[in-house]
């Protein structure tokens, strides 16, 4: 039988994604494990595995084509065993009625009235199609044991071979309790499943906020006179910014603590470590510490400090952190990116530096792997290097709090009744009101602003 090649999942937010390249011709004989495409996603260009051995018998949807939806047929793969051209002829069959065509510039500004698989499960940590219409999850969502089952038209994880199971068996996915990461259905729930475990009860369906709706894109083009603009289309990383933050200001009870701290000691022992970096073989040295890696490490330290505030809100109840994985935003061509260190308080400052340096590169040529991005127990935006004094952050689901920095700059202070000169930078922590209360957030960036002011309490 044919094994039917999907558009993947690779993250819990994706919906379309664009088939950047074949690395496999009609014909060609693959392995499982080896990488037969590359898919750009709204987050990063990724590789894509096959999961049986066989050959390509017929590649429906052709490199280039962009804003694929996710659960749509783009190749089939004959078996070994069985006959290439018979599997392509079935591949005709299950086409798509309106497949995607390749992303084209726009023409221009629009005239009045006018109005874009299976896959390997060592490939990426979190997968599976969804309906089209379905909501989109937040990051890190899943059902794991224990939780309520998926509303009505939500997308449901599963891996390639779990999807395939059940499709053999008519099993609903949807009514399957997932053991695997994240909640995600595996092979044997779809066992377990077959023998009447394992299964949900089935869930009513819930109804959505109503929320105000904006100005149309009519309305808003209205406004303007025709020909003054130029109508540049959002990608997919673009799309995945507005829906996730305009999630997170709507449904997020949002409230700021700002703090100015004193950085003129860290100043000192940042240029002290850095003249002591030995030098490797190419002249360079080891390590070149950031300000923003003593702040990386200044909070992964407050919230070992402060471990009611290294939460997580869900519904069922709170997630209370081990470890202090710190998201860091990185701005990259049409957006930003928030790759995680982990663990970040058993780390050194040099170690969080170069950890920094090669997530950062990599955020921005698109080559981070999801584990990389996904997750976190909080974040760290810094517009200090653009000259920034302070400002205030959205929350990025599903962490409770987000540290704004601001730029670190001479100010005029009072010390014993005198007025003197020193080095002020202003960070504004955002908390969600729902998993950290005032009190609390006081007391974890006050535990920062210790750590920060105090450098050398961080390799204590």
């Amino acid at each position: 039988m044919p094994v039917n090649i999907l558009m993947p999942a690779l993250s819990p937010t994706m919906e379309k994604g664009n088939l950047s390249k074949w690395l496999k011709r009609e014909g060609d004989k693959v392995k499982a494990g080896e990488v037969i495409a590359e898919i750009e996603t709204d987050k990063a260009t990724m590789e894509y595995e096959s999961i049986d051995d066989g050959v390509l018998a017929k590649i429906v949807v052709p490199a280039g084509t962009a804003d694929v939806p996710v659960n749509q047929l783009i190749a089939v793969l004959a078996q070994e065993g069985e006959d290439p051209k018979a599997a392509a002829a079935k591949a005709a069959e299950l086409k798509p009625t309106s497949a995607p065509s390749p992303a084209a510039p726009p023409a221009g500004p629009p005239s009045p009235g006018q109005r874009s698989s299976d896959i390997s499960q060592a490939a990426v940590s979190a997968a599976v199609p969804q309906a089209r219409t379905a909501p989109s999850p937040q990051r890190g969502e899943g059902w794991g044991e224990g939780a309520p089952a998926p509303r009505a038209g939500s997308r449901v994880f599963a891996s390639p071979l779990a999807r395939r199971l059940a499709k053999d068996a008519g099993i609903e996915l949807a009514r399957v309790q997932g053991s695997g990461p994240h909640g995600r259905v595996i092979a044997r729930d779809i066992e377990a499943a077959k023998s009447g475990q394992s299964l949900r009860a089935p869930a009513a369906a819930a109804t959505a906020p109503v929320i105000a709706p904006s100005l149309s894109d009519q309305q808003i083009r209205a406004l303007y006179e025709e020909g003054s603009y130029q109508v540049v289309p959002h990608d997919g990383m673009r799309r995945t910014i507005a829906q996730r933050l305009t999630a997170s200001i709507q449904t997020i009870p949002h409230f700021y603590l700002t703090v100015d701290c004193n950085i003129g000691k860290l100043l000192e022992a940042r240029e002290e470590i850095n003249a002591g970096a030995p030098k490797g073989q190419d002249g360079k040295p080891a390590w070149k510490l950031s300000v923003n890696d003593f702040v990386i490490k200044a909070l992964a330290l407050a919230l070992q400090r402060v471990p009611e505030a290294n939460v997580t809100w869900t519904e069922a109840g709170m997630l209370k952190h081990t470890h202090s994985d710190i998201g860091v935003a990185v701005a990259m061509p049409g957006g930003l990116i928030t790759p995680i260190i982990r663990s970040a308080e058993q780390k050194s400052l040099a170690a969080i530096s170069n950890e920094m340096k090669d997530l950062a590169a990599r955020a921005r040529s698109r080559k981070l792997k999801p584990h990389e991005y996904q997750g976190g127990t909080t974040a760290v935006s810094n517009l200090g290097m653009y000259g920034i004094k302070d400002f205030t952050a959205v929350i990025n689901p599903p962490h409770a709090t987000i540290l704004a920095v601001g730029a670190g700059e001479e100010r005029a202070i009072v010390r014993d009744g005198k007025i003197e000169a020193a080095h002020i930078m202003s960070v504004t922590m955002s908390c969600d009101h729902r998993a950290v209360d005032g009190a609390l957030g006081a007391e974890l960036i006050g535990a920062f602003k210790a750590l920060i002011e105090n450098p050398v309490m961080m390799v204590v």
